[in-house]
């Protein structure tokens, strides 16, 4: 059966929503348009738990609205400025994780010490300009320079970006960020990261291809009994 791109970013949002991820209604999960239309967009004053299709909007790279009723968001050029610098990106992520935002206002680095934090061994870039809301294509481009070719960014005292080739690997790189945020504040809380677990080395090279993140998206997606 074919999912419709709508109905993936419902699906991504309702993980988000099961993982702790809403600040309360603010966030959103977009999916860009497999025939090149612009992107689909989590819109609306709704958390993600519930969010529904009525609520995804389609929106070309300049923030037009295409379909859905809908109010684009705010921050449209999260999304379609990565995407617009990467083609490799079809899928992107903002959220506004608790522990993801406290590490990152202690300006520590997120030293990848654990099997979920593998993904980001090679480390994740921080977005520190003080300027509120992503609302502009300059800033949005910002954002996607500053992210590079990595799968995360800290939005510093904001939140973060997370970005995949899919919904599925989108979604799992902004939980698998915020378990392993959680895991180095409680190492903080019981003497800090050992020297030699800040850097990974080889230790976590399987986890860096997408399928490795996929097989957590399965597990994600039967926990909401889909």
């Amino acid at each position: 059966m074919t999912v419709s791109p709508a109905d993936e970013v419902v699906t991504g949002c309702h993980v988000l929503g099961l993982d702790d991820h809403g600040d309360p209604v603010w966030g959103h999960v977009s999916r860009r348009d497999p025939d090149g239309l612009g992107v689909w967009l989590k819109a609306g004053p709704y958390g993600f738990d519930e969010v529904d299709t009525d609520d995804i909007v389609l929106t070309d790279l300049d923030g037009t609205r295409l379909s859905g009723d809908a109010a684009v968001p705010k921050e449209f050029p999260l999304h379609t400025e990565v995407m617009r610098a990467r083609d490799d990106v079809d899928a992107v992520v903002h959220c506004h994780p608790p522990y993801a935002i406290a590490l990152a206002a202690t300006g520590q680095p997120l030293y990848a010490f654990s099997n979920g934090a593998g993904p980001f061994a090679a480390g994740v870039p921080r977005f520190e300009e003080p300027v509120g809301l992503i609302a502009t294509r300059e800033l949005g481009a910002r954002v996607a320079e500053c992210l590079g070719d990595a799968r995360a960014l800290f939005l510093v005292g904001h939140g973060i970006l997370a970005a995949g080739r899919t919904v599925a690997t989108a979604v799992t790189t902004a939980v698998l960020l915020e378990r392993a945020c959680r895991l180095q504040l409680l190492a903080a809380a019981a003497g800090g990261v050992a020297p030699e677990l800040r850097t990974p080395g080889k230790r976590y090279a399987h986890a860096e291809a997408d399928g490795y993140l996929l097989r957590s998206w399965d597990h994600l997606v039967r926990r909401l009994g889909g």
